[in-house]
């Protein structure tokens, strides 16, 4: 799930420290990383669910082979529920863009817990998730993802309660970046350094 990176649209908290266009550049660049990494494996296909929605507007951002849907209107809990129905049949993940640190190695690991599992969501240490998946050999549940509490440390245990019935999954804990100590400790120890801030803050 991407946002098109215009200059006080993305990563707001982020930008309190850095600055809109530096923010702005981070991200762009970040989406670049993990699209690079995850969407030239030819184990799953990927698509972009892009907002804003106006489809050719983004033809000089987002990768033209790389097939895009519209993430629509509403919570990120109805835009991801939108985002599951317009994909093919079979095993499906999200995975959210400010993560720096998601590897195909993540993504595998993930569609092997829906093998077990109907659901399968991927932690991060605040409380809320950078991945969702679903098995779908059914109809996705009434009340999947609704009255959570975004941007809380809620998120994925109400999340995780809208789905009760199912049988939940776990993959590996992520860390996903809203501030600028957010964004130190998710790329430490990392083999894919950031340098995108250098020159930028302020």
């Amino acid at each position: 799930m991407v946002r098109e990176p215009r200059l006080g649209k993305v990563k707001s908290r982020l930008a309190k420290s850095t600055g809109n266009l530096a923010a702005a550049h981070w991200y762009r660049r970040n989406c670049a990383r993990i699209i690079g990494r995850i969407g030239v494996d030819d184990r799953w296909q990927t698509f972009l669910a892009v907002t804003p929605d106006n489809g050719d507007a983004h033809d000089n951002i987002w990768p033209s082979a790389l097939p895009r849907i519209p993430q629509g209107s509403g919570s990120l809990g109805d835009r991801m529920v939108k985002a599951f129905r317009q994909l093919p049949p079979g095993p499906s993940i999200l995975i959210g863009s400010d993560v720096p640190g998601i590897t195909a190695v993540h993504i595998a690991r993930a569609f092997r817990v829906l093998v077990s599992h109907e659901v399968v969501f991927g932690p991060s240490p605040d409380g809320g998730y950078w991945l969702v998946g679903l098995k779908r050999t059914r109809a996705i549940p009434a009340g999947f993802l609704a009255g959570v509490r975004w941007s809380s440390e809620h998120a994925l245990e109400d999340s995780v309660s809208s789905v009760s019935a199912l049988r939940v999954g776990f993959a590996d804990i992520l860390s996903d970046v809203d501030t600028l100590e957010e964004m130190s400790s998710a790329w430490s120890g990392s083999r894919f350094p950031d340098r995108s801030l250098e020159g930028l803050s302020g």
